[in-house]
């Protein structure tokens, strides 16, 4: 890298910053003297992902962008400016770039090894401690950064299977309601059909007894696929020896319905062949509406109660003072929001829960944020076909939740480490390293504790709270 030369001026530019406008000007002179002056052109790399970090680094004049790469893309960190202090700084445990930083112009460093960060506490301590400072406003800033990952990556899984959960009702309804226009246009030609018949009053109230009775159980009957094959064979062998057309379209609703073939042959029975055709389709139009309203109705209904979910899994209508929580409900709620994770690896829902378990009393869409990172942790730790445990139980003024996978456990080494803010086992770019944190920080506002037992094949975090 080109060391260019100082200017007579720098002094100046850096008492003009804020971090140095109080320090000495003797101590500024002594670290102009011991530090290289780097120039970077436009396009290079000032620091690089993986690189032994050495250095402090003052921008004296330019500007760089900072990156970090995950599952092969690009993210934007921010665009730092003259003045900015990157790199190492006295007391910093920091050994390895985790970005890159690229200099968007011609851009001038000051760079301080930090083998001289001894020598600069013994001339200077107003200068140490003013860059400590400035490590700690670094340090505050890229945990808020990090945090608003966390909260950005678990918001996007979660609307990932939200957005799945609601196209599955919602596609059934658009496609329920294009058949029932289908079939409510060709109704007018089926009742013509059955006022030109002239059956009589008598006739018309037995078939609608076997109508009503068919609707009152609805479609849905409990058939092995051997037993609906063998009934919709027998069927339409009768609605075919009997001239009806479009049989296959009949048999579907009618064995849906539960129709049997002696019931056709009442049918028969009560109004004779030649009125039977249109008997037969009137009475297939009217139970096939009658399914179609019926999975439109469900459909909405399952939309309503993911709506529901969400709406109480965020807690929009609550205030922000402490309330009895029933745990049971945020967890719940939970399992709903990431129903699409747990089927998606076909994972195995196991839920031991001790329903007359006393609330506890907190937040509850903070206890929802402990459910989910606990979960999802749980889920990506799993192998397809794996089993989530999930319990609850009363200990003494405590109530308690265990939230237990099967997947390849935590090593001992990270057990010690798995609070830690930033600390993630997860591959670069899968975990900002904050849910466990996020975590903790949640149960001891909450004035509870946590445990984690983990082994190759058992992982279990228990949660316990001071019930309400």
């Amino acid at each position: 890298m080109p060391i260019a030369p100082k200017p007579q001026d720098l002094l100046q530019q850096l008492q003009a910053f804020d971090t140095f406008s109080d320090i000495k000007a003797d101590a500024l002179q002594w670290m102009i003297d011991t530090a290289d002056y780097q120039f970077y052109d436009t396009g290079q790399a000032i620091f690089c992902n993986g690189d032994a970090v050495d250095h402090m680094q003052i921008i004296v004049q330019g500007k760089f962008i900072v990156r970090v790469h995950r599952n092969g893309q690009s993210q934007e960190l921010g665009v730092y400016e003259t003045g900015y202090i990157t790199g190492v700084l006295p007391f910093s445990r920091m050994t390895e770039a985790r970005a890159e930083g690229i200099a968007l112009e011609p851009t001038y460093v000051l760079e301080l090894h930090r083998q001289h960060f001894t020598e600069m506490v013994n001339r200077s301590y107003a200068l140490t401690q003013a860059l400590v400072a400035r490590m700690s406003d670094r340090v505050r800033d890229f945990a808020s950064l990090r945090f608003q990952n966390e909260k950005l990556m678990a918001l996007g899984k979660l609307s990932a299977g939200l957005a799945h959960e609601l196209n599955n009702p919602a596609s059934a309804m658009v496609r329920n309601a294009q058949e029932l226009y289908q079939k409510v246009h060709s109704t007018p030609e089926k009742f013509k059909a059955i006022m030109t018949m002239r059956i009589t009053p008598e006739q018309t109230d037995q078939i609608n007894a076997i109508l009503f009775s068919k609707i009152g159980a609805g479609p849905g009957l409990s058939l092995s696929l051997m037993e609906r094959e063998a009934r919709s064979d027998d069927m339409l062998d009768w609605l075919e020896d009997h001239d009806i057309q479009g049989a296959e379209d009949i048999v579907e609703t009618f064995v849906d319905f539960g129709m049997t073939v002696e019931e056709l042959e009442q049918v028969e029975a009560i109004v004779g062949a030649r009125p039977l055709p249109s008997i037969l389709w009137w009475l297939e139009s009217t139970l096939s509406m009658e399914r179609l309203v019926e999975e439109i109705n469900e459909a909405s209904s399952r939309i309503s109660s993911l709506v529901g979910s969400v709406k109480n899994y965020s807690h929009m209508d609550r205030g922000v003072a402490l309330e009895p929580v029933d745990v049971h409900e945020g967890i719940k709620n939970t399992l709903i929001m990431l129903k699409h994770q747990l089927k998606g690896k076909q994972i195995e829902l196991v839920k031991a829960f001790c329903e007359d378990a006393p609330a506890v009393l907190g937040f509850a869409g903070e206890l929802n944020q402990i459910w989910t990172n606990l979960i999802v942790n749980a889920i990506d730790a799993m192998q397809p076909g794996g089993r989530l445990t999930i319990r609850t139980y009363p200990d003494r003024q405590y109530v308690c939740v265990e939230i237990e996978d099967n997947g390849s456990g935590i090593s001992e080494e990270d057990q010690t480490r798995i609070f830690e803010p930033f600390f993630t086992t997860k591959p670069m770019g899968e975990g900002t390293g904050m849910g466990l944190d996020i975590v903790q920080k949640i149960v001891e506002r909450h004035k509870g504790s946590i445990k984690l037992d983990s082994q190759a094949g058992r992982t279990v975090f228990t949660l316990c709270f001071p019930s309400a």
